[in-house]
Formats: structure tokens, C-alpha cells, sequence
């Protein structure tokens, strides 16, 4: 996992006296010339053989970074302690035990306390530990679902590998859009730029050269690439000089990796109440502890009492609950293609409000075909789809230069078939589409290569919109290809092919080509132009390459909408989602395939281009953005889309951003949502988003919508769930201190059974409710929404009352009838066992219909089927047999001090816990009906 070239902290470039020997050390790598790198490196510009390549993984090890984020499980494990609410019972055990030891006589009752409790620590850690452990385990198998990738030379052949098979000595080739895999000395460089940020901080592109420095900072060397930092112009190729963690990357690694995670807003409002209900427990337990010493209560028996009503008000399963209804949602949205990279961020997901979206691959199936081509003032379709070179140029003849040109002017490759996989591209899909083209008109590409091979290059940039390769020619002179952006590269033409002759372009045939453009990107097409010069050398100045050309013609290729897409966008139209297309494209492309998928419904949509947004000042933009019409923004460059997405997040938006290229990252990192590709994203994008779509289609993006919004309500249905359960335990308390009853209505053994016995499995169950039906018919929730809003609060003051008031009835019912006066009771007494017991299976009993009620917020539950969860009915079934089991089993009825239930006893609690649910359903009833009440006011 490390390089023997290079370790430890950043070393000085120094020049190497003498001859260069192989084995030279990495200080010395960038004052190496080109021909040296290679001997001291021991590679070849061949690339390292395959069983050299195989023996020096195993000498040198992966190139992968060691897992030091990762803790070792004893301190994960001893985390689980460190939780507020585990503090609090480890501290009320402590306590309890010291009681025991010093009461005289001692009640066996205060030992079983005071391990029931230290029980219930144990559990919930355990099953806190389990959750979390397994939610990382989860979210390791699934990153590794990202195809982390590189290509290098081996053996002559240009190959694919995974970035962890580099070894020291390999030749990397890199385009822009790469990230570097390792730490690379450049022998070739064609306008190459990289961004190392990752490393230096430095957000500016820094020029790349393949010849040799003087003695420097490593970090410094212009002829130097490092892993952690990606290429975004030119392309270049790599000698590997360091790997895993002997790179720079991986120095910064060791320091940076085990720092601890930043909270998230639900994290920190999860701890806010942890913080708050303890206070609230502490406090209340401390003042009923303080009332009812002086009424001459038995000191041990008074400090149970106040015992019972902290941990009442203790939800012990949140924890475990919270993070076990995370990793579904992670789970689930995996199998949705959509992997999530930070387990928090699932929640996030739910408040999205405007989706800036870009065309190619998310809405589009990202697989290029050249469909019609303009050359000689006349249209030539093509047949065929895909990158299958299977297919026919209607009257190719007047093509087949315009298609040999485009074709000497692409860095891409076709890959044949092999294995499962079929006619793949290795990358630009775009020119993926112009070789198959080329293939489909009779032009052997491999042949016109080995007859004109390049000698140099002026790579694609998004200022320009152009790129252009110079080859040498069989004649021994050289020629300038060039293809673009039509407008951009007719700007630079000052002849036409026609019947293959060059041919002045007047301004009749300049508007002649002008609109074939535009009649191709009217039908929807994405349009290149190519042209051709002759140069008078091989390496030309950039204006001398693109200048004076003469025009080819124009290619239009199209990527057919994805089938899904529609159905998607519908889905965020209904839930409030506004869709604003972000695309380098040209306009009328851009509103073709939005009308296509349903982005674009209106006859005149708004259309901006990134020369329109430059000359918007912010309140312009600002006044753009506020127009509830339909929006695309066509022809930007990465600062138009970052701009953007900052502009909407200041108007209170939660944006989501989708992007592929290396271009992309910024507007990825800077988006509360960065959405990234990846089968067709590069790793910059891939690193940069908080979401990768394994299937690169938006329709995932909708989904994980839906899925995120799915796991903010039902986090908030266990919160509900848990926190009504904790007013019916602490109510029936509260009314024995008031009423002056000597004995607790519940005992804290009885409360923590039903906290770990009959709660933990139902709010496990409520955390993986399946998605209603109308999640994605409700607008988006507020940025700013609290998790513990006045809804949720007042739904738990609701269900609770009813629980408590249902309880308080059977407990105080049971006393009565017996004709016992209150102060006659003991803990012996038949008549307040029976009570007690009533409470605790009356609290039990409500759960369970509390759980079916708080599944859904305004739907029946009824209509959304009661047996839709069933993992819900059997944990609640499991609580209600664990209560049963408390009530008859005569060894638990010592513990809990308990009594059988009749029949009759059930009846009762089983009328009850049907009220609540009744009550509750009229509660939805009133909503809907205030709901439906609204909107024929609003109409």
C-alpha cells in the first residue's frame, strides 16, 4: 500500500549527480528529462508487462489508502455509553445499588432494580452498537459500488483498470475530467492543467509540463501530478512515482482521517432534546423526590419513586432507532440505484425544492448516435442506433471526408464487445458517436490514423467550445482537424467544401449553414461542425490552428430520453419540485428533449443563455429565478451553474445538482444535494457529490426524493410513538403524588420492560414503514422546519393524554372497587398488584394501537392497509406477549411485582387502546376535510 520511491512528509526536488540509476529516489523524479523518468522509474513508454505489473503489486502492495477513519469496535462499542440518556440509567444503577447496600432491612426488590436498569444500558447499547456497525458495513459495500477506474498503458495496449491495481512505474493516461489515481511525473502534456485544491488549498487551474525542473518543494514541481487533485484541461500521460500511502494524498490522509465527523442539523437537534428531556427528567424526578420526603415516605422508597419518573420520561430506543431507520433508507435507496454516501444526508434529501438538472445521461440514455449529417448543402440520414457500428449513410460519398475529419479530431475508442458487456466507448460518448458514424460511411479510422498520426493537440475548453488535433499527413505536410460548437467554429471559417472543392464563404453560405444548424437542433439533435486547414508545422499556435478554416459540415446526433424520465418529472411536478435544465447545450436542443420528458409543457418557455446570465447583475438574477415559469439555461459554463445554484440557495431553496464532469464539482459541493454519475461521472464529480446514481437516470433523483422524505416522516412517527408512550408513564405518577397515594402507580422496572421490551421492536418497525402513497403530493418542508415541530408536539400531547387518561381510569378504578382506604395499600396488596399491572399492560396494549395510528399523518390508516407493515404487527404482538408472559409467569410476577389479567381485564384495555386509535383517525378525518375545504377556497 505504499511506494518504495516515496514516503513520508513533503521531500525537496534535488538534481541527481552522475549517470541516472534506476531505483532513483522520488525527490529526484521532476529534474529527470524524459528519457531519464523512465530508467529511473524502471517502466517503459510501452508501459509496464503484465508479470512485471503482478510482481510489483505484490512487493509494493494496493494502491489504496488504509482505513484509519475507521474505529476499532471496543471504542464503538464504549461509545454507546457515552450517550446522554445511557449516562443518566448507568448513573440512577449506580445509585440504586448503593441503596440496596445501605437499607436495612434490604428489599430484594431495589437489587432487581437496580440490574433491571443496568440490563437495559447493556441492550440498548448492544443494539445501538449493532445498528451502527452494521449501517457502516452497509455504507462501505455500498461505496465500493463506485467504479473507481484509470487508464494506463500495459504492454503497448491502452487498458482499464482499477486505481487500486497501479503499481510504481506505470504509465497513466489522463484526460480532462480524471483524477489523478497516484502520484505521477509527466512525460507528455498537451495543454494539461490540474487543480489541486485537495492538496494546496489553491482553487485555480495550474499549468502541467513534461519537461524537466530545477530543484524545488515537491508539491511545487510543474511536471508533477498528485492523487487526490484531477486534470480539468488537456491530457497528458504519467510515469507512477508513488501509490497508496506513500502519495502526498496519503501524508494528508494519516493527519486528516480519524478527525471526527461534523453533526448534522438532525444530529444536533436529536442531541438538543437528548439534552432537554434529561434536564426535564432530572428536575421533575428531583422536586416529586423532594415533595415527598417530608410526608414521611421511607427514604429508599421515595428515591424509587423519583427513580421511576426520570427514567419514565427517558426514551432509551431512540438511539438505535434513529440510525436502524437511516441505513434502511440508505439500503432502500440503494436498490433504487441511488447510493448515498453519508448516512445523515438520507434525511436531507426530503426538503429538496428545485432540481438543477443537466441533459446528457440523466435525462438522455447517454448513448450518442449520429443521426443526420450536413455536408454539401444537403442532409445525408443515418440508420442504426447505439454504439454497434452496424448501420448505412444514405449517399455517403459527400460524407465521407466530413466523417474521416470529425473522426482524426476525437481522443475517444471503440470497444468492441467482450464478455457481457456489448459496443462500449472509452470516453467522450460524443465522439464515441462520430467514430461509429465514421465506421458506418466505409472510414477505417484505425488505417486514417496510422496514415495521418497527430503530433499535437489543442484540447476542448468551455471558453472556446472547440478542440483541434495536427497530423502529419502523407505527403509530409500537416493538417489542422477542428470540430465545435457550430456558431464558435463558422466564426473562424472562411471557406466551404463543396463537391470537394474549397469554396469562399459569402454570406449566403454562411447563413445557408447557419440555418441547417438550427434546423438540425430544432429537431432535437446536438450539432457539431467540423473543418479542416492545412498548417505550416507540426506544432501550430492555437490561433493558427483555428483560424482560416475550411468548413466540412455538421454532424447531428441525438440520445434519446430515458422511457422513466417523464413519469419522474410528473412526480416533482406534483410535489412542489421546481426543474430548472442546467446544460452546455444549444438552446433549441436543450428545449427539444425538455419538451420531450415534460420539463418544458408551455409554448413559450424561458430560455437564457450563459452570455444572457453575464449580463444579469444579481438583482437581475435574482428577479429571473423569482418567475414560477418554465426555465432552461443553455450554453453555461460552471461559473454560470454555480452562480446559479448559489442564488437559489439564497432565496431559502434546497437545491439539488446534477453533474458528470470534472467541471461540475464546484456547483456538486457547493449544492446542499450534489447528485453525481456514475456509470458515465468522472471521479471528480463522483467525490464531490453527497449522492451518486448508479444508473444515471433521473428518475433515481425522484425516487431518493421520495425515499429521503419517506425517512423524515418516519423518524418523526417513532418520535411520536416514543415520546406519547412517556405521557401515559409519567401521568399516572404525577396523579398518585397529587392525590396523596402512597404507592406508584407504575414501578420503574415495570417502566423499563415496557421501554425495552414493548417499545424498541415497534419504533424499529415504524423506522422501515414503506413510503405512503402521497409523500410525493405535498410540497416540500421548509428549510428551517424543526424536527419537534408544533404539529409533531401537539400529536403527542394528543395520543399521550388519551394513554394517560386511559391508564389513570383502570389504575385508580382497580383502588376503588377494592374498598381498601389509600393509606391501607402496601406492595403486597392483591388489589394494587393487580393495579399496577393493569397500567403497565394498559400502556402496552395503547402502544399498539398508537403504532398503527401515527403510521400515517392524514391518511386512513385503514385505507393504507393495516397489515401493509407486518413486521409492525408482530413486534407489537411480541410486546403484548412479553406483557402477558409478566402478568402469569409467576417468576416474572416476582420481579414486577405483577398479577394475572381476566378476561375482562383485556376487554377493557383493548376498548381503550381502540379509542385512541378512533380518536385518532378522526383527528386525519378533520385534516383531510380541512385539507379539501382549502382547496375549494383556493379555486
Amino acid at each position: 500500500m505504499t511506494s518504495v520511491l516515496h514516503g513520508g512528509g513533503p521531500a525537496p526536488c534535488g538534481a541527481v549527480p552522475g549517470p541516472v540509476e534506476p531505483g532513483a529516489p522520488a525527490s529526484a523524479v521532476p529534474s529527470l528529462p524524459v528519457s531519464g523518468v523512465f530508467v529511473a522509474l524502471e517502466g517503459s513508454p510501452r508501459g509496464l508487462g503484465a508479470a512485471e505489473a503482478a510482481g510489483r503489486r505484490i512487493s509494493h502492495g494496493t494502491n489504496d489508502l488504509p482505513a484509519f477513519g475507521r474505529r476499532r469496535i471496543w471504542p464503538r462499542l464504549a461509545a454507546q455509553f457515552a450517550d446522554l440518556f445511557a449516562v443518566m440509567l448507568l448513573a440512577a444503577s449506580a445509585i440504586t445499588f448503593l441503596s440496596y447496600g445501605l437499607e436495612q432491612p434490604r428489599d430484594p426488590a431495589t437489587l432487581q432494580l437496580a440490574f433491571a436498569i443496568l440490563a437495559v444500558v447493556l441492550l440498548n447499547a448492544g443494539i445501538g452498537f449493532a445498528q451502527e456497525y452494521s449501517a457502516e458495513r452497509t455504507a462501505q459495500s455500498l461505496q465500493a459500488m463506485v467504479p473507481r477506474t484509470c487508464r494506463v498503458l500495459r504492454d503497448g495496449e491502452r487498458q482499464e483498470l482499477p486505481a487500486r491495481d497501479l503499481v510504481p512505474g506505470d504509465l497513466v493516461v489522463l484526460e480532462a475530467g480524471d483524477a489523478v489515481p497516484a502520484d505521477c511525473r509527466l512525460v507528455e502534456a498537451q495543454e494539461a492543467a490540474v487543480n489541486n485544491a485537495a492538496l494546496t488549498g489553491e482553487s485555480d487551474a495550474v499549468a502541467r509540463v513534461a519537461d524537466a525542473v530545477p530543484p524545488g518543494p515537491l508539491l511545487e514541481a510543474r511536471n508533477c501530478v498528485f492523487m487526490g487533485t484531477d486534470l480539468v484541461a488537456g491530457t497528458a500521460k504519467a510515469v507512477v512515482f508513488a501509490t497508496g500511502a506513500g502519495t502526498e494524498f496519503g501524508r494528508l490522509f494519516r493527519l486528516t482521517a480519524a478527525a471526527p465527523r461534523q453533526q448534522t442539523p438532525l444530529q444536533r437537534q436529536v442531541a438538543a432534546m437528548a439534552r432537554r428531556v434529561a434536564g426535564v427528567a432530572l428536575a421533575t424526578g428531583a422536586v416529586l423526590f423532594a415533595v415527598r420526603v417530608p410526608s414521611g415516605q421511607p427514604f429508599v422508597d421515595t428515591f424509587v419513586f423519583a427513580l421511576g419518573v426520570m427514567v419514565a420520561l427517558v426514551p432509551e430506543g431512540l438511539p438505535a432507532t434513529l440510525s436502524v431507520s437511516l441505513a434502511i433508507g440508505v439500503r432502500r435507496m440503494a436498490r433504487r440505484h441511488a447510493l448515498v454516501k453519508q448516512l445523515l444526508a438520507v434525511e436531507a434529501l426530503g426538503s429538496t425544492s428545485v432540481v438543477c438538472t443537466d441533459k446528457t445521461g440523466t435525462l438522455t440514455q447517454a448513448e450518442m448516435t449520429v443521426v443526420r449529417l450536413w455536408a454539401d448543402g444537403a442532409y445525408h440520414p443515418l440508420t442504426g442506433v447505439g454504439y454497434a457500428p452496424v448501420g448505412e449513410v444514405a449517399d455517403a460519398g459527400p460524407v465521407r471526408e466530413l466523417l474521416r475529419a470529425a473522426a482524426l479530431c476525437c481522443d475517444a475508442r471503440l470497444v468492441p464487445p467482450s464478455g457481457p458487456l456489448g459496443w462500449r466507448v472509452l470516453g467522450d460518448t460524443t465522439e464515441g458517436a462520430l467514430l461509429v458514424a465514421a465506421a458506418k460511411a466505409g472510414v477505417d479510422t484505425a488505417v486514417e490514423e496510422a496514415r495521418s498520426p497527430r503530433v499535437a493537440e489543442h484540447p476542448f475548453d468551455s471558453v472556446r467550445k472547440l478542440m483541434s488535433t495536427v497530423r502529419r499527413e502523407p505527403d509530409d505536410t500537416y493538417a489542422a482537424y477542428v470540430k465545435g460548437a457550430p456558431l464558435e467554429l463558422l466564426a473562424r471559417c472562411v471557406a466551404v467544401d463543396r463537391n470537394g472543392t474549397r469554396t469562399p464563404l459569402t454570406d449566403a453560405s454562411r447563413a445557408e449553414v447557419v440555418a441547417a444548424a438550427d434546423e438540425l437542433a430544432g429537431q432535437g439533435l446536438r450539432v457539431l461542425a467540423v473543418a479542416t486547414r492545412r498548417v505550416s508545422g507540426p506544432r501550430p499556435a492555437l490561433d493558427d490552428a483555428e483560424s482560416e478554416l475550411t468548413l466540412r459540415g455538421l454532424t447531428g446526433m441525438y440520445d434519446p430520453p430515458r422511457p422513466e424520465v417523464r413519469d419522474a418529472v410528473d412526480a416533482c411536478r406534483r410535489a412542489g419540485i421546481r426543474i430548472v435544465m442546467v446544460t452546455g447545450d444549444h438552446p433549441l436542443t436543450a428545449e427539444a428533449v425538455a419538451r420531450r420528458v415534460g420539463i418544458v409543457r408551455a409554448p413559450d418557455p424561458t430560455v437564457v443563455t450563459g452570455a444572457a446570465l453575464d449580463a444579469l447583475d444579481d438583482a437581475g438574477l435574482d428577479a429571473l429565478l423569482d418567475g414560477a415559469g418554465e426555465l432552461l439555461l443553455c450554453r453555461v459554463s460552471p461559473e454560470h451553474k454555480m452562480r446559479v445554484v448559489t442564488a437559489f440557495q439564497q432565496r431559502g431553496e434546497v437545491v439539488a445538482v446534477t453533474g458528470d464532469g470534472a467541471n461540475d464539482a464546484p456547483a456538486l459541493k457547493h449544492a446542499d444535494i450534489g447528485v453525481a454519475m456514475g456509470a458515465s461521472g468522472t471521479d471528480v464529480a463522483r467525490e464531490a457529490a453527497v449522492m451518486v446514481l448508479l444508473d444515471d437516470s433521473f428518475a433515481s433523483i425522484t425516487t431518493a426524493v421520495g425515499l429521503g422524505r419517506s425517512v423524515y416522516r418516519n423518524i418523526r412517527k417513532f418520535l411520536i410513538y416514543l415520546f406519547s408512550h412517556n405521557i401515559a408513564e409519567l401521568v399516572p405518577i404525577l396523579a398518585a403524588t397529587f392525590t396523596r397515594f402512597p404507592l406508584v402507580p407504575i414501578t420503574a422496572v415495570q417502566i423499563l420492560a415496557i421501554d425495552l421490551g414493548s417499545d424498541v421492536l415497534p419504533a424499529l418497525a415504524l423506522g422501515a414503514e414503506p413510503m405512503e402513497k402521497d409523500v410525493m403530493d405535498r410540497p416540500p418542508r421548509p428549510r428551517h422546519e424543526r424536527l419537534f415541530s408544533a404539529g409533531v408536539m401537539g400529536r403527542i400531547c394528543f395520543l399521550g393524554g388519551i394513554q394517560a387518561l386511559g391508564v389513570c381510569a383502570v389504575f385508580f378504578w382497580h383502588i376503588h372497587a377494592s374498598g381498601i382506604p389509600a393509606t391501607d395499600f402496601t406492595k403486597d396488596t392483591p388489589a394494587y398488584r393487580e393495579a399496577i399491572t393493569m397500567v403497565q399492560a394498559g400502556i402496552v396494549v395503547s402502544q399498539f394501537f398508537n403504532a398503527l395510528a401515527v403510521r400515517t399523518d392524514r391518511q386512513s390508516v385503514f385505507r393504507a392497509g393495516l397489515l401493509s407493515n407486518p413486521w409492525l404487527i408482530g413486534a407489537g404482538c411480541v410486546g403484548i406477549g412479553l406483557m402477558a408472559a409478566i402478568s402469569y409467569a409467576p417468576p416474572l410476577q416476582a420481579v414486577f411485582d405483577t398479577a394475572p389479567l381476566n378476561a375482562t381485564d383485556w376487554a377493557v384495555l383493548a376498548g381503550f387502546g381502540a379509542l385512541l386509535l378512533a380518536a385518532e383517525e378522526v383527528r386525519k378525518w378533520m385534516v383531510r376535510l380541512r385539507r379539501t375545504s382549502s382547496k375549494g377556497e383556493g379555486r
